[in-house]
This record gives C-alpha cells, sequence and structure tokens, in this order.
C-alpha cells in the first residue's frame, strides 16, 4: 500500500508539474470562444494528427475519430484511482450534454499499450460508456499522440516481471472540435454539470461563428 500511495503522489506532483511547464496559450482578440473559457488562454499549438489502434484492432487516425465534439483524456485502465474517477466525470458530463441535446463523444486514449491491449479496451468501453471510443496503439503511436498533445506519463520503476506497475501522468481532459481543434481543457477539479455547460457554451459559440 505504500508504494500505491507514493506512486498517486507521484502522478499528482508529476500532473501538476506537466500542467504548469506544458502549457503555453496563444491570446488572440478574434477569439469567438473568449466567452466560454475557463481563464484568459485561447487555442494553443495543442492536438494534432495521430494513428493509433481502436477496440477491433484497426488502425485509425485523428480524422477517424474526432468527427464529432470530442473530450479526449489519456489515462490507463490499471489506473488505480486518478483515471476512473476522472473517466466517470467525463462521461457524465457527456449524458448531461445529451439530455441537452448535444452529441460529444469520449475519447480515451491509453498510455500503457503493454497491457492496453484492444480487447482489454473493448471491455472498459463495454463498461464505461456506450459512446466511449477507447485507443491504444504501439509504444511509438503512443508517444506521437502524448506529444501531439502536450501530455505527460512516465511508468514507475518496478520489479522485472511486475504487472501491476504504476504511471504517472498528466490529467487534462481536452475539448476538440471538428474543423476547430482544441479549444479548451479541462483540470481535475471541474464537475461534470461544470464540463457540461463549459462545452455546451463552445458549441453554441460555434454555432453562431459558423
Amino acid at each position: 500500500m505504500t508504494r500505491l500511495y507514493a506512486g498517486l503522489a507521484a502522478a499528482a506532483v508529476a500532473a501538476l508539474i506537466g500542467g504548469t511547464a506544458a502549457y503555453v496559450f496563444l491570446n488572440r482578440t478574434d477569439d469567438a470562444f473568449a466567452q466560454c473559457r475557463q481563464g484568459n488562454v485561447a487555442g494553443g499549438d495543442i492536438g494534432g494528427p495521430f494513428t493509433l489502434v481502436n477496440t477491433k484492432g484497426e488502425t485509425v487516425t485523428d480524422a477517424d475519430v474526432l468527427t464529432k465534439p470530442s473530450l479526449v483524456y489519456f489515462g490507463y485502465t490499471f489506473c488505480p484511482d486518478v483515471c476512473p474517477f476522472d473517466m466517470a466525470r467525463n462521461v457524465e458530463a457527456v449524458d448531461i450534454l445529451a439530455e441537452k441535446g448535444y452529441d460529444v463523444t469520449p475519447v480515451f486514449i491509453s498510455i500503457d499499450p503493454e497491457r492496453d491491449t484492444p480487447q482489454a479496451l473493448a471491455d472498459y468501453e463495454f463498461n464505461m460508456h456506450p459512446k466511449l471510443v477507447a485507443l491504444t496503439g504501439s509504444p511509438e503511436q503512443v508517444k506521437a499522440a502524448s506529444q501531439a498533445y502536450k501530455t505527460f506519463y512516465r511508468r514507475q520503476p518496478s520489479e522485472e516481471g511486475d504487472e501491476f506497475y504504476l504511471i504517472d501522468h498528466s490529467t487534462f481532459t481536452y475539448l476538440m472540435l471538428p474543423g476547430v481543434g482544441f479549444v479548451d481543457f479541462f483540470r481535475r477539479d471541474i464537475t461534470s454539470g461544470q464540463m457540461a455547460e463549459s462545452v455546451a457554451c463552445f458549441l453554441e459559440a460555434g454555432k453562431a461563428g459558423s
């Protein structure tokens, strides 16, 4: 248990450091979504092309996956605490948005391709939410996707053959809009209701600006 708590503490610290150091946003005066943002930030160089593998074992790209407004999260299914809470919050926000008439896709990108096989993620999809899109890939594919989104992850040291290792990682959720790309991110302290309200604001602003 000591090892578990140490791993979780390290994950929290790494997320904080990674979050404050990795995210640099560009201020724009022509920002159509300014009224929706959590802070004085605008879309920066976050997100980009990726090639991953879905739960059917098919190779897919960002163009195949992000066809609707999407909430993108990087985590892993063996995560003992942070990821389950974050993903539960995300899919609850998706349900709240659906009740209001908004179709939003929750996306889970695994940072643990060694254990998160397509079959393992298929079970995760089934248990988590009917709309969930869960993706894995080779270590190189996962790393490239992580770098595109400026996320951080690092496997904790473990004994050889230990399948119960932990992974430190950043914990942001990214809102991606078709034809626009990244528009904002959500921290862990945002509730599902707050997330849904913010996403709805972006979607309405997008309609007004189209």
